[in-house]
Protein backbone atom coordinates (compact mmCIF):
# COMPACT_ATOMS: atom_id res chain seq x y z
CA UNK A 1 0.00 0.00 0.00
CA UNK A 2 1.42 3.16 -0.69
CA UNK A 3 2.24 5.13 2.39
CA UNK A 4 3.02 9.28 2.50
CA UNK A 5 6.27 9.65 4.43
CA UNK A 6 5.92 10.77 7.61
CA UNK A 7 4.70 14.14 8.91
CA UNK A 8 7.93 16.29 10.76
CA UNK A 9 7.66 16.10 14.81
CA UNK A 10 7.57 20.01 14.60
CA UNK A 11 4.25 20.20 12.76
CA UNK A 12 1.98 22.80 14.90
CA UNK A 13 -1.50 20.81 12.97
CA UNK A 14 -3.27 18.61 15.45
CA UNK A 15 -4.78 16.68 12.91
CA UNK A 16 -2.22 14.87 10.67
CA UNK A 17 -1.81 15.75 7.08
CA UNK A 18 -0.87 13.83 4.40
CA UNK A 19 2.66 14.11 3.77
CA UNK A 20 5.64 16.25 5.21
CA UNK A 21 4.30 19.47 5.89
CA UNK A 22 6.58 22.17 3.84
CA UNK A 23 4.71 25.10 4.71
CA UNK A 24 1.03 25.55 6.41
CA UNK A 25 -0.88 29.15 6.35
CA UNK A 26 -3.86 29.20 8.50
CA UNK A 27 -7.17 30.19 6.24
CA UNK A 28 -7.58 33.61 8.86
CA UNK A 29 -4.43 34.42 7.01
CA UNK A 30 -6.16 35.37 3.64
CA UNK A 31 -3.49 34.12 1.74
CA UNK A 32 -3.43 31.21 0.15
CA UNK A 33 -0.88 28.15 -0.79
CA UNK A 34 -0.89 28.18 -4.56
CA UNK A 35 1.05 26.68 -7.80
CA UNK A 36 3.11 24.19 -6.20
CA UNK A 37 6.46 23.08 -7.98
CA UNK A 38 9.34 20.89 -7.92
CA UNK A 39 13.17 20.16 -9.05
CA UNK A 40 15.77 17.97 -8.06
CA UNK A 41 19.21 19.60 -8.31
CA UNK A 42 22.30 18.16 -9.38
CA UNK A 43 23.56 17.86 -6.31
CA UNK A 44 20.14 15.79 -5.39
CA UNK A 45 18.54 18.51 -3.07
CA UNK A 46 15.42 19.47 -3.99
CA UNK A 47 13.59 22.91 -4.57
CA UNK A 48 10.02 23.24 -3.97
CA UNK A 49 7.90 26.67 -4.50
CA UNK A 50 4.35 28.20 -4.49
CA UNK A 51 2.83 31.55 -4.79
CA UNK A 52 0.39 32.97 -2.69
CA UNK A 53 -3.04 33.86 -3.47
CA UNK A 54 -6.25 35.51 -1.95
CA UNK A 55 -7.69 38.38 -0.87
CA UNK A 56 -5.36 39.46 0.92
CA UNK A 57 -2.50 38.66 -1.31
CA UNK A 58 -0.95 40.65 -3.47
CA UNK A 59 -1.49 37.97 -6.58
CA UNK A 60 -3.32 41.39 -8.82
CA UNK A 61 -0.72 43.70 -8.21
CA UNK A 62 2.85 42.09 -7.67
CA UNK A 63 2.76 38.29 -6.94
CA UNK A 64 5.04 36.60 -4.15
CA UNK A 65 6.65 33.34 -4.23
CA UNK A 66 8.16 31.32 -1.90
CA UNK A 67 11.50 29.02 -2.54
CA UNK A 68 12.22 25.78 0.03
CA UNK A 69 14.90 23.80 -0.03
CA UNK A 70 15.47 19.85 1.42
CA UNK A 71 18.66 18.47 1.93
CA UNK A 72 17.30 15.00 3.05
CA UNK A 73 15.35 13.81 0.42
CA UNK A 74 12.09 15.60 1.41
CA UNK A 75 11.87 14.62 5.36
CA UNK A 76 12.58 18.25 6.37
CA UNK A 77 12.33 21.37 4.55
CA UNK A 78 13.71 25.12 5.14
CA UNK A 79 12.72 28.34 3.55
CA UNK A 80 15.29 29.92 1.51
CA UNK A 81 13.68 32.82 0.53
CA UNK A 82 10.67 34.83 -1.26
CA UNK A 83 10.52 36.47 -4.62
CA UNK A 84 8.69 39.66 -6.31
CA UNK A 85 7.00 39.26 -9.29
CA UNK A 86 6.80 35.56 -9.16
CA UNK A 87 2.43 33.90 -9.82
CA UNK A 88 1.60 30.42 -11.69
CA UNK A 89 5.62 29.24 -12.34
CA UNK A 90 7.46 26.03 -12.76
CA UNK A 91 11.13 25.54 -11.64
CA UNK A 92 13.15 23.49 -13.75
CA UNK A 93 17.43 23.15 -13.62
CA UNK A 94 19.21 23.41 -17.19
CA UNK A 95 23.24 23.55 -17.02
CA UNK A 96 23.65 23.32 -13.85
CA UNK A 97 20.95 26.95 -12.96
CA UNK A 98 17.58 26.98 -11.57
CA UNK A 99 15.18 28.57 -13.50
CA UNK A 100 11.20 29.04 -13.04
CA UNK A 101 8.71 30.61 -15.97
CA UNK A 102 5.60 31.87 -15.09
CA UNK A 103 4.09 35.43 -14.52
CA UNK A 104 4.28 38.17 -12.64
CA UNK A 105 0.93 38.36 -11.33
CA UNK A 106 -2.75 37.38 -12.21
CA UNK A 107 -3.04 37.25 -15.85
CA UNK A 108 0.61 39.08 -15.68
CA UNK A 109 3.33 39.84 -18.38
CA UNK A 110 5.34 36.37 -18.63
CA UNK A 111 8.47 36.13 -16.85
CA UNK A 112 11.39 34.12 -16.30
CA UNK A 113 13.67 33.95 -13.22
CA UNK A 114 17.43 32.28 -12.37
CA UNK A 115 19.51 31.30 -10.33
CA UNK A 116 22.92 30.16 -10.11
CA UNK A 117 23.73 30.09 -6.20
CA UNK A 118 20.35 26.55 -5.73
CA UNK A 119 17.83 28.93 -5.02
CA UNK A 120 18.81 31.45 -2.32
CA UNK A 121 19.14 34.37 -4.83
CA UNK A 122 17.26 35.45 -8.28
CA UNK A 123 17.49 37.77 -11.23
CA UNK A 124 14.56 38.05 -13.64
CA UNK A 125 13.77 38.84 -17.15
CA UNK A 126 10.11 39.63 -18.99
CA UNK A 127 10.10 37.21 -21.85
CA UNK A 128 6.62 38.79 -22.99
CA UNK A 129 4.02 41.38 -22.56
CA UNK A 130 0.33 41.65 -22.19
CA UNK A 131 -1.69 39.14 -20.50
CA UNK A 132 -0.59 35.39 -19.66
CA UNK A 133 -1.83 32.56 -17.96
CA UNK A 134 0.10 29.38 -16.76
CA UNK A 135 0.58 26.96 -13.93
CA UNK A 136 3.73 24.40 -13.17
CA UNK A 137 4.01 22.61 -16.42
CA UNK A 138 6.78 20.87 -17.75
CA UNK A 139 9.92 21.46 -19.77
CA UNK A 140 10.94 19.54 -22.28
CA UNK A 141 13.46 18.77 -24.50
CA UNK A 142 13.07 17.79 -28.29
CA UNK A 143 14.58 17.92 -31.40
CA UNK A 144 17.10 20.63 -30.59
CA UNK A 145 14.50 22.71 -28.90
CA UNK A 146 13.23 22.77 -25.08
CA UNK A 147 9.28 23.43 -24.59
CA UNK A 148 6.86 24.76 -22.64
CA UNK A 149 3.07 25.24 -23.15
CA UNK A 150 1.33 28.42 -22.13
CA UNK A 151 -1.74 30.33 -22.73
CA UNK A 152 -2.35 34.34 -23.44
CA UNK A 153 -4.95 35.42 -21.71
CA UNK A 154 -5.71 38.11 -24.43
CA UNK A 155 -9.16 36.30 -26.39
CA UNK A 156 -11.68 37.88 -23.72
CA UNK A 157 -12.19 39.83 -20.37
CA UNK A 158 -13.95 36.18 -18.58
CA UNK A 159 -12.11 33.38 -17.14
CA UNK A 160 -12.12 30.46 -19.98
CA UNK A 161 -13.03 32.66 -22.79
CA UNK A 162 -9.81 34.34 -22.58
CA UNK A 163 -7.36 32.05 -22.42
CA UNK A 164 -5.96 30.87 -25.86
CA UNK A 165 -3.54 28.04 -25.92
CA UNK A 166 0.21 28.59 -27.20
CA UNK A 167 3.51 26.80 -27.11
CA UNK A 168 6.55 28.45 -26.50
CA UNK A 169 10.40 26.83 -27.26
CA UNK A 170 13.96 27.83 -27.51
CA UNK A 171 16.97 26.16 -29.36
CA UNK A 172 18.57 24.03 -26.51
CA UNK A 173 21.69 25.99 -26.77
CA UNK A 174 20.00 29.72 -26.68
CA UNK A 175 20.08 32.28 -23.54
CA UNK A 176 17.34 31.53 -21.54
CA UNK A 177 16.75 34.99 -20.72
CA UNK A 178 16.99 36.61 -23.61
CA UNK A 179 12.80 36.72 -25.08
CA UNK A 180 14.30 37.20 -28.82
CA UNK A 181 15.16 33.65 -28.84
CA UNK A 182 11.83 32.57 -27.76
CA UNK A 183 9.18 31.18 -30.37
CA UNK A 184 5.75 31.25 -29.88
CA UNK A 185 2.74 29.50 -31.83
CA UNK A 186 0.09 30.90 -32.44
CA UNK A 187 -2.72 31.07 -30.32
CA UNK A 188 -5.64 28.53 -30.49
CA UNK A 189 -9.56 30.02 -29.00
CA UNK A 190 -12.12 27.92 -27.39
CA UNK A 191 -14.99 27.27 -29.41
CA UNK A 192 -18.50 26.89 -26.97
CA UNK A 193 -19.91 24.68 -29.27
CA UNK A 194 -17.12 22.36 -28.78
CA UNK A 195 -18.25 18.91 -26.56
CA UNK A 196 -21.70 19.88 -27.42
CA UNK A 197 -21.84 23.07 -26.23
CA UNK A 198 -20.34 21.80 -22.95
CA UNK A 199 -16.69 24.00 -23.21
CA UNK A 200 -16.26 26.24 -20.79
CA UNK A 201 -12.01 26.34 -21.13
CA UNK A 202 -9.14 24.51 -21.65
CA UNK A 203 -5.79 25.98 -19.95
CA UNK A 204 -2.75 24.53 -17.90
CA UNK A 205 -1.47 22.79 -21.06
CA UNK A 206 1.52 20.01 -20.96
CA UNK A 207 4.32 19.85 -23.42
CA UNK A 208 4.39 16.07 -24.36
CA UNK A 209 6.39 13.88 -27.14
CA UNK A 210 3.58 11.65 -28.50
CA UNK A 211 4.20 8.56 -29.71
CA UNK A 212 4.94 9.06 -33.14
CA UNK A 213 8.04 11.60 -31.48
CA UNK A 214 5.27 14.79 -32.71
CA UNK A 215 5.07 17.78 -30.23
CA UNK A 216 1.59 18.43 -28.69
CA UNK A 217 -0.07 20.25 -26.51
CA UNK A 218 -1.98 18.28 -23.75
CA UNK A 219 -4.51 20.71 -21.61
CA UNK A 220 -6.90 20.85 -18.81
CA UNK A 221 -10.73 20.55 -19.98
CA UNK A 222 -13.31 22.66 -17.91
CA UNK A 223 -16.63 21.10 -18.75
CA UNK A 224 -19.78 19.59 -16.66
CA UNK A 225 -20.45 16.21 -17.41
CA UNK A 226 -18.70 13.28 -16.77
CA UNK A 227 -16.68 11.64 -18.58
CA UNK A 228 -13.98 14.35 -18.16
CA UNK A 229 -12.05 15.27 -20.80
CA UNK A 230 -8.63 16.97 -22.00
CA UNK A 231 -7.66 18.23 -25.40
CA UNK A 232 -4.60 17.25 -27.32
CA UNK A 233 -3.09 20.51 -29.77
CA UNK A 234 -0.56 19.39 -32.32
CA UNK A 235 2.28 21.52 -32.72
CA UNK A 236 4.21 21.76 -35.92
CA UNK A 237 8.23 20.77 -35.69
CA UNK A 238 9.34 24.43 -35.67
CA UNK A 239 7.28 25.61 -33.16
CA UNK A 240 5.23 28.23 -34.99
CA UNK A 241 1.41 26.24 -36.01
CA UNK A 242 -0.45 24.61 -32.90
CA UNK A 243 -3.59 22.80 -34.55
CA UNK A 244 -6.72 21.22 -33.24
CA UNK A 245 -9.17 18.95 -34.70
CA UNK A 246 -12.38 19.10 -31.72
CA UNK A 247 -13.58 15.62 -33.75
CA UNK A 248 -10.56 13.52 -32.87
CA UNK A 249 -8.44 15.35 -30.23
CA UNK A 250 -10.84 15.38 -27.43
CA UNK A 251 -10.30 12.32 -24.92
CA UNK A 252 -11.46 11.00 -22.04
CA UNK A 253 -8.94 11.80 -19.30
CA UNK A 254 -9.50 10.85 -15.95
CA UNK A 255 -9.24 14.10 -13.18
CA UNK A 256 -9.19 16.11 -16.80
CA UNK A 257 -11.41 19.04 -15.38
CA UNK A 258 -8.52 19.89 -12.65
CA UNK A 259 -4.40 20.84 -12.88
CA UNK A 260 -2.25 17.70 -13.77
CA UNK A 261 1.34 17.02 -15.19
CA UNK A 262 2.11 14.90 -17.46
CA UNK A 263 5.66 13.18 -17.74
CA UNK A 264 6.76 10.31 -20.67
CA UNK A 265 8.42 7.44 -18.51
CA UNK A 266 12.30 7.52 -18.67
CA UNK A 267 12.42 4.02 -19.66
CA UNK A 268 10.75 4.76 -22.88
CA UNK A 269 7.44 2.76 -21.81
CA UNK A 270 4.00 4.83 -21.59
CA UNK A 271 3.14 8.07 -20.21
CA UNK A 272 2.36 9.12 -16.10
CA UNK A 273 0.30 11.41 -14.06
CA UNK A 274 -1.39 12.36 -10.86
CA UNK A 275 -4.99 13.62 -10.98
CA UNK A 276 -7.66 14.49 -8.82
CA UNK A 277 -10.15 11.48 -10.06
CA UNK A 278 -13.86 10.90 -9.66
CA UNK A 279 -13.93 7.52 -7.92
CA UNK A 280 -16.83 5.30 -9.69
CA UNK A 281 -17.72 3.94 -6.26
CA UNK A 282 -20.96 5.77 -4.87
CA UNK A 283 -20.29 7.93 -1.42
CA UNK A 284 -16.61 7.29 -1.32
CA UNK A 285 -14.92 10.79 -1.77
CA UNK A 286 -17.38 11.98 -4.82
CA UNK A 287 -18.84 15.00 -6.09
CA UNK A 288 -21.89 14.45 -4.15
CA UNK A 289 -20.22 15.74 -1.03
CA UNK A 290 -19.41 19.08 -2.84
CA UNK A 291 -21.81 21.34 -3.41
CA UNK A 292 -21.07 22.54 -6.41
CA UNK A 293 -21.49 19.03 -7.77
CA UNK A 294 -19.22 19.85 -10.84
CA UNK A 295 -16.04 17.80 -11.99
CA UNK A 296 -13.43 20.69 -11.87
CA UNK A 297 -14.56 21.51 -7.72
CA UNK A 298 -14.14 17.69 -6.67
CA UNK A 299 -10.15 17.17 -5.80
CA UNK A 300 -10.12 15.45 -2.97
CA UNK A 301 -9.04 12.10 -4.40
CA UNK A 302 -5.12 11.69 -5.79
CA UNK A 303 -4.49 8.83 -8.19
CA UNK A 304 -1.38 7.87 -10.34
CA UNK A 305 -2.90 7.08 -13.72
CA UNK A 306 -1.04 5.40 -16.97
CA UNK A 307 -1.35 5.60 -20.72
CA UNK A 308 0.72 3.80 -23.28
CA UNK A 309 -0.17 5.63 -26.20
CA UNK A 310 -1.39 9.48 -24.33
CA UNK A 311 -4.82 8.51 -25.49
CA UNK A 312 -6.20 5.59 -23.36
CA UNK A 313 -6.02 6.15 -19.44
CA UNK A 314 -6.29 3.52 -16.66
CA UNK A 315 -6.19 4.74 -13.10
CA UNK A 316 -3.57 2.31 -11.61
CA UNK A 317 -3.26 3.71 -7.65
CA UNK A 318 -5.57 5.77 -5.66
CA UNK A 319 -2.83 7.23 -3.66
CA UNK A 320 -4.98 9.44 -1.06
CA UNK A 321 -8.33 10.43 -0.57
CA UNK A 322 -10.97 12.28 2.15
CA UNK A 323 -14.42 11.21 1.71
CA UNK A 324 -15.32 15.30 2.04
CA UNK A 325 -14.85 17.07 -0.98
CA UNK A 326 -15.91 20.63 0.38
CA UNK A 327 -13.13 21.31 2.41
CA UNK A 328 -10.48 18.88 1.39
CA UNK A 329 -8.01 19.23 -1.90
CA UNK A 330 -5.33 17.55 -3.13
CA UNK A 331 -4.42 19.62 -6.28
CA UNK A 332 -2.01 21.11 -8.76
CA UNK A 333 0.40 18.19 -7.91
CA UNK A 334 3.76 18.71 -9.64
CA UNK A 335 5.55 15.62 -9.59
CA UNK A 336 9.56 14.33 -10.86
CA UNK A 337 10.93 10.78 -10.98
CA UNK A 338 13.51 10.17 -8.77
CA UNK A 339 14.94 7.14 -9.56
CA UNK A 340 12.57 4.27 -9.12
CA UNK A 341 9.97 6.54 -6.76
CA UNK A 342 8.13 9.54 -7.32
CA UNK A 343 8.09 12.61 -5.80
CA UNK A 344 5.72 15.29 -5.47
CA UNK A 345 4.25 18.62 -3.84
CA UNK A 346 0.87 19.04 -3.64
CA UNK A 347 -1.57 22.17 -2.62
CA UNK A 348 -3.49 20.73 0.01
CA UNK A 349 -6.53 21.75 1.80
CA UNK A 350 -6.46 19.95 5.04
CA UNK A 351 -7.65 20.36 9.08
CA UNK A 352 -5.78 22.22 11.07
CA UNK A 353 -6.40 23.84 14.56
CA UNK A 354 -7.80 26.73 13.44
CA UNK A 355 -11.11 24.67 11.54
CA UNK A 356 -9.15 23.52 8.26
CA UNK A 357 -9.12 25.23 5.01
CA UNK A 358 -11.53 27.99 3.61
CA UNK A 359 -12.80 25.37 0.89
CA UNK A 360 -11.16 22.42 -0.92
CA UNK A 361 -9.97 25.21 -3.36
CA UNK A 362 -7.91 27.64 -1.25
CA UNK A 363 -5.16 25.17 0.26
CA UNK A 364 -3.89 26.23 3.49
CA UNK A 365 -1.17 23.48 3.37
CA UNK A 366 2.28 23.08 0.62
CA UNK A 367 3.00 19.49 1.67
CA UNK A 368 5.72 16.50 0.02
CA UNK A 369 5.14 12.97 -0.75
CA UNK A 370 7.29 10.04 -1.95
CA UNK A 371 5.97 6.90 -3.61
CA UNK A 372 8.40 3.99 -3.67
CA UNK A 373 8.52 1.65 -7.01
CA UNK A 374 5.89 3.75 -8.14
CA UNK A 375 5.63 1.29 -11.17
CA UNK A 376 4.84 -1.50 -9.03
CA UNK A 377 1.71 0.26 -7.34
CA UNK A 378 -1.87 -1.61 -8.49
CA UNK A 379 -5.62 -1.05 -7.35
CA UNK A 380 -4.56 -3.48 -4.97
CA UNK A 381 -2.47 -0.70 -3.16
CA UNK A 382 -5.38 1.33 -2.97
CA UNK A 383 -4.70 3.89 0.31
CA UNK A 384 -7.55 3.97 2.68
CA UNK A 385 -10.45 5.74 3.09
CA UNK A 386 -8.99 8.56 5.41
CA UNK A 387 -11.87 9.85 7.99
CA UNK A 388 -12.79 13.50 9.63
Amino acid sequence: MPKPAPHPEASPIVTPTPGVTIHHRPAASGTYVGSPSLCVLPDGSYLASHDLFGPKSNEYHRATGRIYQSSDKGLTWKHLTDLDGFFWSNLFVRQGWVYAIGTDKHHGQLVIHRSTDKGRTWTHAVLATGAWHTAPVPMVEHNGRLWRAVEDAMGGTQWGERYRARMMSIPINSDLMNPKNWTFSNPLARDTSWLDGDFAAWLEGNAVIDPKGAMVDFLRVDNSRLPEKAAIVRIREDGKKAEFDPARDFIDFPGGAKKFTIRKDPSGIGYWSLTNIIPEDPGTANRDSNPSNKPAAVRNTLALVYSKDLRNWQTRCILIRHPDANKHGLQYVDWQFDGKDLIAVCRTAWDDENGGAENFHDANFLTFHRWPDFRQLDRKNDAPLLQD
